[in-house]
């Protein structure tokens, strides 16, 4: 059985599952789209958040950005890891004792504002629209690998199969959903990291062999990898370009960021009480674990075998059964031909080879050639974790669970981006604003075309996600916005008391209109690295911003009238799990002042 076939069973089995789930979980209740009723086991919540949380970019992105970033892209690693521990500690256990559905309805009562509610709203959906369009970058990447479509085609197929099992089942059936996608994606990232340390290394566990020796040699692995870059150019491996404050920004804006994510945070109420949030997050934390510690040794793998594989080989044009003979005639020559990998990925246009000296050799150089060869071979990094297993010659059944894994990845975290977009129109914008009376299958009718539209406007953000870069630095954009929109007014409107509805308005639009702005100046509107703030990327202004965001809110609210008292008896009560309801502060919420 070729690989071809492996990848049609797994893709074809798993997605199977996921719309059987979706049917089997649907929704029939607001309280089961948003919540899943509130009553999913912690271990069960734990598993999917954790698929919720490991995204295209965890899955696909991160461990590319590694491999050819090398020390400079461990800020993904670190942001992402830090990040989770800092909402899994500090705010998930008392945004569920508040017991509301999203994020903008704990802003919504908390600052006894329906502006605030609005304003929280349009901060949801810039954070959650910016990081669906990498999750669909991603989607697009995987469908087109695998079926050897244009990347926009893989988009569009995607989209539909989201689609199906999303606006069916909302949050239960997305949850049960996510529980069999943390199983493929665990499975279909860790089997051939296992295969390639014991190729290159020698020892079966890839943490273990990323820090060992290389395979039959007393030089480690990292050593090997740091000769082997230098040799063609490149900065050393373990070393960045990044100067230490940019690292230290994006990993803040990462970490700050992921205690602000909507679709993160909503997962923890769908949990029976904050205990259950807490020991949810401690198993969340465990499945993460296994993904992250082995995505630096994927990524360190990915780069030596890449480099074994493409550089100095000869490029041929033809493919099918002419590549097959061509390729023998080079190989019995004693010539390197370009390997079948390469040219399995080329129609995806991910692969690009330009031959600037016109030798039809592909030469694979850094910045700092030492033989003054230019750099003819530009791979997409986003790639690289479906096509390790190819490039590594590994069975045919391992690459297809690989690209099953990572549909997986990218499928479970837009589920739950379209979540946070659904609720944020039907329940915060229609019910809890401009539509009070609405009853609940209304609502729900709602949600479902809510969720609908933005499948179509998530797969067009998608196409359109490649002008901003790889799908880890497009996802770091969204957790800049969230750290410096969204956390300040989480963050002050638990611990403070004295935070009011004018301090956390100022708050949320300081930070969102400030990174946006920067994020659009850089990316799109012309601006050079040199024009940057304080030497800060836009993948790392987020966190700047945050304490602007902070300070301005802290400032307005101390120049401003206090909250009431109910409000700061309310701020008392989510602290103390059990008190909830004692100062008579319902779960429906409060009538807006305003």
């Amino acid at each position: 059985m070729d690989q071809m076939f492996w990848t049609y069973f797994f893709v074809g089995t798993t997605f199977a599952l996921y719309i059987g789930i979706a049917v089997w979980a649907k929704a029939g209740s607001t309280d089961d789209f948003y919540v899943a009723g509130h009553d999913v086991h912690p271990t069960v919540n734990g598993m999917a958040t954790a698929a919720d949380w490991m995204s295209a970019a965890s899955f696909l992105s991160m461990a590319g950005l590694i491999a050819f970033l090398g020390y400079g892209g461990s800020v993904y690693l670190m942001g992402w890891t830090g990040g989770y521990v800092l909402l899994a500690l500090l705010l998930a256990p008392f945004l569920r004792e508040f017991g509301k559905f999203t994020v903008p309805d704990f802003v919504g009562d908390r600052y006894y504002s329906t502006f605030a509610r609005v304003i929280a709203v349009v901060c949801a959906l810039f954070v959650s629209f910016t990081y669906i369009a990498g999750q669909m970058k991603g989607v697009g990447v995987a469908f087109s690998g695998f079926l050897g479509v244009d990347f926009n085609v893989g988009i569009l197929i995607g989209m539909f199969i989201v689609f199906v099992y999303a606006v069916l089942g909302g949050m239960k059936g997305i949850t049960y959903t996510q529980v069999a996608q943390y199983c493929v994606l665990i499975f279909a990232y860790t089997v051939p990291a296992i295969f390639m340390s014991m190729i290159i290394t020698g020892n079966p566990i890839p943490q273990l062999g990323f820090i060992g020796n290389a395979a039959g040699t007393d030089v480690s692995m990292l050593e090997k990898l740091n000769q082997t870059v230098t040799d063609l150019g490149f900065l050393e491996y373990t070393q960045s370009n990044k100067s230490m404050i940019d690292i230290f920004a994006i990993t803040g804006a990462l970490m700050f960021g992921t205690a602000g994510l909507p679709h993160v945070i909503i997962r923890f109420f769908t949990v029976s009480s904050a205990q259950a949030a807490r020991v949810s997050a401690g198993w969340a934390l465990v499945f993460i674990a296994l993904l992250y510690t082995t995505a630096p040794a994927v990524g360190a793998f990915a780069r030596l075998n890449f480099i074994d594989s493409v550089n100095d080989a000869t490029y041929i044009a033809e493919t099918g059964p002419d590549y097959s003979t061509k390729a023998a005639e080079l190989t019995a020559a004693g010539q390197k031909p370009v390997p079948q990998w390469y040219k399995d990925w080329e129609p995806t246009g991910l692969l690009k080879f330009e031959d600037k000296n016109g030798d039809g050799i592909m030469q694979y150089r850094g910045p700092n050639s030492p033989d003054g060869i230019e750099n003819e071979v530009n791979p997409n990094r986003d790639i690289f974790v479906l096509a390790n297993p190819q490039i590594a010659q590994l069975p045919g059944w391992v690459i297809g669970l690989v690209v099953a894994g990572g549909l997986a990845a990218a499928l479970s975290t837009a589920a739950g981006l379209l979540m946070v977009i659904s609720s944020a129109v039907s329940h915060d914008l229609c019910r809890r604003t401009f539509f009070p009376d609405m009853d609940d299958k209304t609502e729900l009718r709602v949600a479902r075309f809510a969720a609908a539209g933005a499948v179509c406007a998530a797969g067009l953000l998608g196409i359109y996600a490649s002008q901003l870069g790889f799908v880890a630095q497009v996802v770091a954009f969204a957790f800049g916005l969230a750290a410096a929109s969204l956390f300040p007014i989480i963050f002050l409107g638990i611990f403070w008391k004295r935070m009011n509805k004018e301090g956390a308005i100022v708050s949320m639009l300081v930070g969102l209109i400030s990174t946006f702005g920067y994020i659009y100046f850089f990316k799109f509107g012309g601006g050079s690295p040199e024009q940057y703030l304080f030497g800060v990327s836009p993948e790392g202004i987020g966190f700047v911003f945050m304490f602007l965001s902070i300070i301005v809110g802290v400032v307005v609210s101390l120049m401003t009238a206090p909250p009431p008292q109910d409000i700061q008896d309310l701020v008392e009560d989510i602290r103390v799990p059990g008190t909830r309801q004692s100062h008579g502060v319902a779960d429906a919420g409060m009538a807006p002042a305003e």
